[in-house]
């Protein structure tokens, strides 16, 4: 085993971990000021980037302003400008199948089945220049997609 750990000392020495890039440092911040901004519209933040087996969810929450508590997934889209469409736009069919199929996962994991649940998208612009960012929640931004969803 000398010979292993000589190798990787010496692959240590010489591999550094790359940093985050940049866009992914922006999704980041956009994720946890929408988090912030949720939970100050009385949101109650049950996870934050929650991979299960057909993706991630950016948020999870739970929303009690209606007349029964209700599930909420959110997807999250960060961009540093708005010239070229709205974040939201990003979230095409391909997306919302995965986020639909990890939500309904989820739920049946931790045997919530029978709680309503819907899908939101957090829109997150913020320019360089700018200490805050400009935050649009759009409530119930899509249905379900994909066969046999049990969503109300």
């Amino acid at each position: 085993m000398p010979l292993f750990s000589l190798l990787r000392n010496w692959l240590a020495e010489r591999v550094r971990p790359r940093s985050l890039s940049g866009h992914l440092t922006l999704g980041n911040r956009g994720e946890r000021a929408a988090a912030k901004y949720l939970k100050r519209l009385g949101y109650t933040i049950v996870v934050t980037r929650q991979r299960v087996r057909y993706g991630e969810i950016d948020i999870i929450a739970i929303d009690e302003s209606g007349s029964r508590r209700t599930l909420v997934f959110i997807e999250v889209k960060t961009r540093r400008r708005a010239d070229h469409g709205r974040p939201a736009e990003a979230v095409d069919l391909t997306r919302r199948t995965r986020m639909t199929r990890a939500a309904l996962a989820f739920q049946k994991g931790h045997g919530l089945l029978e709680h309503p649940g819907r899908f939101d998208v957090v829109e997150v612009v913020w320019p360089k220049e700018s200490a805050q960012p400009e935050i649009t929640h759009i409530i119930n931004a899509f249905e379900a997609e994909g066969r046999g969803q049990m969503f109300r």
